[in-house]
Protein backbone atom coordinates (compact mmCIF):
# COMPACT_ATOMS: atom_id res chain seq x y z
CA UNK A 1 0.00 0.00 0.00
CA UNK A 2 2.38 2.26 0.85
CA UNK A 3 4.42 1.76 -2.09
CA UNK A 4 1.48 2.53 -4.57
CA UNK A 5 0.77 5.78 -2.55
CA UNK A 6 4.70 6.83 -3.18
CA UNK A 7 4.63 5.60 -7.09
CA UNK A 8 1.29 7.64 -7.36
CA UNK A 9 2.45 10.77 -5.39
CA UNK A 10 5.74 10.79 -7.61
CA UNK A 11 3.61 10.49 -10.72
CA UNK A 12 1.64 13.20 -9.53
CA UNK A 13 4.64 15.67 -8.67
CA UNK A 14 6.17 14.87 -11.96
CA UNK A 15 2.22 15.86 -13.79
CA UNK A 16 2.82 19.08 -12.41
CA UNK A 17 6.25 19.86 -12.28
CA UNK A 18 5.72 19.04 -16.52
CA UNK A 19 2.35 20.52 -16.34
CA UNK A 20 4.66 23.68 -15.07
CA UNK A 21 7.09 23.59 -17.84
CA UNK A 22 4.64 23.11 -20.38
CA UNK A 23 2.14 25.94 -19.44
CA UNK A 24 4.76 28.85 -21.22
CA UNK A 25 4.32 26.53 -24.53
CA UNK A 26 0.53 26.29 -24.44
CA UNK A 27 -2.29 26.64 -21.96
CA UNK A 28 -4.06 23.78 -20.32
CA UNK A 29 -7.78 23.52 -21.29
CA UNK A 30 -9.87 25.15 -18.18
CA UNK A 31 -11.67 22.60 -15.36
CA UNK A 32 -14.90 23.40 -14.53
CA UNK A 33 -15.95 24.11 -11.29
CA UNK A 34 -16.85 21.46 -8.80
CA UNK A 35 -15.98 22.99 -5.44
CA UNK A 36 -16.04 26.36 -3.83
CA UNK A 37 -13.43 26.87 -0.76
CA UNK A 38 -14.93 29.46 1.86
CA UNK A 39 -12.44 30.91 4.01
CA UNK A 40 -14.20 32.64 7.02
CA UNK A 41 -13.00 34.78 9.73
CA UNK A 42 -14.04 37.29 12.23
CA UNK A 43 -13.67 40.98 10.55
CA UNK A 44 -10.89 43.20 12.16
CA UNK A 45 -12.30 45.18 15.23
CA UNK A 46 -14.98 42.83 15.59
CA UNK A 47 -16.17 43.06 19.50
CA UNK A 48 -15.35 39.13 20.10
CA UNK A 49 -18.36 39.08 22.87
CA UNK A 50 -20.60 40.18 20.15
CA UNK A 51 -19.66 37.55 17.53
CA UNK A 52 -19.66 34.84 20.75
CA UNK A 53 -23.43 35.52 21.90
CA UNK A 54 -24.37 34.70 17.74
CA UNK A 55 -22.68 31.39 17.77
CA UNK A 56 -25.30 29.02 18.87
CA UNK A 57 -27.14 30.61 16.59
CA UNK A 58 -24.71 30.76 13.33
CA UNK A 59 -23.78 27.02 14.26
CA UNK A 60 -27.48 26.04 13.97
CA UNK A 61 -28.08 27.56 11.08
CA UNK A 62 -24.92 26.26 9.47
CA UNK A 63 -25.65 22.50 10.80
CA UNK A 64 -28.48 23.41 8.64
CA UNK A 65 -27.01 24.29 5.30
CA UNK A 66 -24.26 20.73 6.25
CA UNK A 67 -27.43 18.95 6.16
CA UNK A 68 -28.98 20.16 3.40
CA UNK A 69 -25.89 19.23 1.15
CA UNK A 70 -24.08 22.96 0.69
CA UNK A 71 -21.71 22.11 2.67
CA UNK A 72 -19.66 18.87 2.34
CA UNK A 73 -16.93 19.35 4.55
CA UNK A 74 -16.03 22.22 7.71
CA UNK A 75 -13.10 22.47 9.70
CA UNK A 76 -11.42 25.25 12.06
CA UNK A 77 -8.62 27.25 10.65
CA UNK A 78 -5.21 26.77 13.17
CA UNK A 79 -3.99 30.07 12.99
CA UNK A 80 -6.16 32.11 13.74
CA UNK A 81 -9.88 32.19 14.45
CA UNK A 82 -12.12 31.24 11.83
CA UNK A 83 -13.78 28.42 9.77
CA UNK A 84 -13.08 27.10 6.38
CA UNK A 85 -16.02 25.08 4.27
CA UNK A 86 -15.72 22.86 1.50
CA UNK A 87 -19.15 24.09 -0.47
CA UNK A 88 -21.37 21.87 -2.48
CA UNK A 89 -21.80 25.18 -4.91
CA UNK A 90 -20.41 25.95 -8.22
CA UNK A 91 -21.29 29.57 -8.45
CA UNK A 92 -18.69 31.99 -6.12
CA UNK A 93 -21.82 35.02 -6.28
CA UNK A 94 -24.49 31.83 -5.14
CA UNK A 95 -22.24 30.63 -2.30
CA UNK A 96 -21.26 34.59 -1.66
CA UNK A 97 -25.38 35.02 -0.93
CA UNK A 98 -25.52 31.56 0.82
CA UNK A 99 -23.03 32.82 3.44
CA UNK A 100 -23.87 36.27 3.91
CA UNK A 101 -27.16 35.03 5.01
CA UNK A 102 -26.02 33.21 8.42
CA UNK A 103 -26.12 35.10 11.31
CA UNK A 104 -22.02 36.42 11.55
CA UNK A 105 -22.43 37.56 8.22
CA UNK A 106 -25.87 39.27 8.61
CA UNK A 107 -24.19 40.92 11.56
CA UNK A 108 -21.33 41.94 8.89
CA UNK A 109 -18.53 40.31 11.98
CA UNK A 110 -17.54 37.57 9.88
CA UNK A 111 -16.10 37.80 5.52
CA UNK A 112 -15.38 34.90 3.40
CA UNK A 113 -12.63 34.57 1.06
CA UNK A 114 -14.23 31.98 -1.76
CA UNK A 115 -11.61 29.89 -4.31
CA UNK A 116 -13.39 27.90 -6.70
CA UNK A 117 -11.96 24.18 -6.75
CA UNK A 118 -12.00 21.97 -9.83
CA UNK A 119 -10.28 19.23 -10.98
CA UNK A 120 -6.73 18.57 -11.16
CA UNK A 121 -5.84 20.20 -14.28
CA UNK A 122 -2.49 18.52 -14.57
CA UNK A 123 -3.72 14.94 -14.77
CA UNK A 124 -4.66 15.65 -18.23
CA UNK A 125 -0.74 14.71 -18.77
CA UNK A 126 -2.03 11.09 -17.34
CA UNK A 127 -4.47 10.74 -20.35
CA UNK A 128 -2.11 12.09 -23.14
CA UNK A 129 -0.60 9.38 -25.82
CA UNK A 130 2.29 9.59 -26.17
CA UNK A 131 3.55 12.42 -29.00
CA UNK A 132 0.64 13.93 -28.49
CA UNK A 133 1.21 17.82 -27.28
Amino acid sequence: MKKVFAVSFVVLLSCLIHAGLASAQSAMPPVPTTKILAIGTLNPGVDFAQARAILPTEMRETAKLYLDGKIDQWYSLQERRGVAFILNVTDVAVAHDMLEKLPLGQAHLMSFELIPLGPLNPLRQLLATPGSP
